[in-house]
């Protein structure tokens, strides 16, 4: 586990990072979890971002960010650089999106 101070790989919007924070608040997450990003899956449907709640563990890199802490694993870091999570809020659906950069 390695706190680090440099920049972290993936972007947070700042409507990201308020609704972590009012999650964090309001969830009541205890003071040892962090946001978790990472990628899972592979295979035909290819692979896909997730984030939820954890602790930290042995192989993660971590971020602070305003009064919370950003988990990614180290074998994750390349898969999310230049990706931004943002918080989108829609007439019938509100959630968590990532953005990837667009392929030439």
């Amino acid at each position: 586990m390695e706190t680090t101070t440099s920049l972290i790989p993936i972007k947070l919007t700042e409507r990201a990072i308020t609704e972590v924070a009012n999650i964090v608040n309001s969830k009541k997450i205890p003071e040892n979890y962090g946001l978790r990003v990472g990628v899972r899956g592979g295979g035909c449907g290819g692979a896909g971002f997730f984030i939820g709640f954890d602790k930290a563990n042995d192989e993660d890199k971590i971020y602070q960010i305003q009064n919370f802490e950003v988990y990614i694993d180290r074998k994750h870091f390349m898969y999310l650089l230049d990706v931004e999570l943002d918080f989108e809020e829609r007439a019938e659906e509100q959630g968590f999106v990532f953005n990837t950069p667009q392929q030439d």
